[in-house]
């Protein structure tokens, strides 16, 4: 555990009970969130290659438009 990570949990534990479990909710859901968009990200890799390549070939075919900034 890093010496950041311990002082948090140090101050924490000084908390209310109830203020302490909403954090430790708070961050278990985050901790799951982070893993899951890991997962999906990971799992995206070949379609976001695909899609990079199709747009790639429409560049090269002139079927696309360059972004003017200005008409946003």
């Amino acid at each position: 555990m890093t010496k950041l990570l311990a002082e948090a949990f140090r101050k924490a534990s000084e908390l209310p009970e109830a203020e302490q479990d909403s954090l430790a909710k708070w961050l278990l859901e985050e901790l799951q969130d982070e893993r899951e968009w890991d997962r999906q990200f990971a799992a995206s890799q070949d379609v976001l290659g695909r899609l990079a390549d199709e747009a790639l070939e429409a560049r090269r075919k002139g079927q696309t438009k360059s972004l003017d900034i200005d008409r946003l």
